[in-house]
């Protein structure tokens, strides 16, 4: 099938939002929220993900626990198209509180040498595809947890009006996991490039996909955020550039490809459940390069 492939690995967690599962006593979702992590990260560069490893770490071992948590892995693996090879569950009392735990994976992948997506296909008047997230996925939430449970003293069974239900519930909304729509992308259409919204928010991760000869502008009022990240914004007083360069705002993963595949890749992409639209483009620039500029206002805000 490969006649010259090259292996990928991405590793990583979930970060503070596994308090958040703690404190509601809800663990089935935080594993999916891990493959999504891990594999969305490996497949920007058009990598199949092949098999997962994890990692638990726990105070106290508490079995049915733990079989939560690995199911969550375990069905969102199916999901991704990746195998769940093995793990290891450390208990360490003393450092973790028995109710505490923390869980991490690396997972490796396989590309062709001639399909690699990166940079380097990465052309001037490319257009920039934006893929909808479900959420905060699991970046932001030092942020999320500051600003509504510390500052605002929100509970998490707190009914939220413009959330339509409780605030956990929102919290807690499993990361969307794009590999294989991302990859059927890359197979039907000439995406040049991809960039999952991790830590950083939009520009700053756009800004690792571009070549320093390149440069890129968002339109903002091309879409509109879910309100939770609204939420966030005005009871935290958090300034908009704060914001972006904390949490997704709607945006979990962007393609970078020609104009004329467009209309194909939104198709395809809709045919995974993942909503697409033309957020921006992709210009030359002498003097900015590299740079991503966010412009305009999301609507309503």
């Amino acid at each position: 099938r490969y006649t010259r492939p090259l292996l990928a690995t991405s590793t990583d967690g979930v970060g503070t939002k596994v308090a958040i599962a703690q404190a509601m006593d809800v663990h089935d979702t935080i594993g999916r929220d891990l493959v999504g992590m891990v594999v969305d990260d490996l497949v920007v560069c058009g990598a199949e993900p092949l098999f997962m490893t994890d990692y638990i770490a726990t105070g106290r071992v508490v079995p049915e626990r733990i079989a939560a948590i690995v199911k969550g892995i375990a069905e969102a693996c199916v999901e991704a198209g990746c195998a769940l090879v093995g793990g290891e569950t450390a208990e360490h009392p003393g450092l973790l509180a028995p109710d505490e735990y923390d869980v991490a994976g690396a997972t490796t992948g396989v590309v062709e040498a001639d399909d690699l997506l990166g940079p380097a296909r990465v052309r001037p008047d490319d257009v920039v595809l934006a893929m909808a997230s479900s959420g905060l996925h699991s970046n932001g939430y030092s942020l999320v947890r500051h600003v509504l449970l510390n500052t605002a003293q929100w509970e998490l069974d707190r009914h939220v009006d413009e959330l339509g239900g409780p605030l956990g519930e929102t919290l807690l909304t499993p990361t969307r996991i794009y590999a294989k729509a991302c990859l059927d992308l890359a197979a039907r259409t000439g995406v040049h490039a991809m960039s999952h919204v991790t830590g950083g928010g939009l520009a700053a991760n756009l800004e690792r996909g571009m070549p320093v000869e390149l440069a890129a502008t968002i339109d903002r009022a091309t879409w509109t955020p879910q309100p939770v990240f609204d939420l966030v914004r005005r009871v935290g007083s958090v300034s908009q550039p704060d914001l972006e360069a904390t949490l997704n705002c709607g945006v979990g993963m962007v393609a970078l490809l020609p104009a004329d595949d467009v209309d194909t890749a939104v198709s395809v992409l809709a045919g995974h459940g993942v909503r697409a639209w033309v957020a921006g483009e992709v210009r030359a620039s002498a003097d900015r390069g590299g740079r991503v500029d966010l412009v305009g206002q999301h609507p309503g805000w």
